[in-house]
């Protein structure tokens, strides 16, 4: 198989078996994916609180999707603290070679 091929992958989300197409390099990824969701939807189904697939699939997708934001939301600051401090570590290299290279001069 090439990597661009697609194929038919069968995933079970709260007792449904669904076909899901989708590039060979990607089925871990949607296996993995299907298995998140499906437990998302298991546990929201199993506390009771929510009757109906409908409704337990949108409380699920809203779960997943605040918990990608808020792993955003934390990952930008940790890149923006590491890129402060990558620009400062450059600046003092960028400082160190100027500094060696007019000693050089003399």
């Amino acid at each position: 198989m090439a990597s661009n091929d697609i194929v038919q992958v069968p995933v079970r989300i709260l007792d449904k078996e669904y076909t899901i197409a989708c590039p060979v390099e990607e089925r871990e990824g949607l296996v993995e994916s299907a298995r998140i969701l499906n437990d998302k939807m298991r546990d929201i189904r199993n506390s009771g609180k929510v009757i109906g697939s409908e409704r337990i699939a949108v409380l699920a997708a809203l779960n997943i999707t605040h918990e990608l934001l808020q792993q955003r939301h934390h990952g930008s600051g940790y890149t923006g603290d590491l890129g402060r401090r990558l620009r400062r570590l450059q600046e003092r290299i960028e400082g160190a070679l100027d500094s060696e290279d007019r000693q050089l001069k003399l």
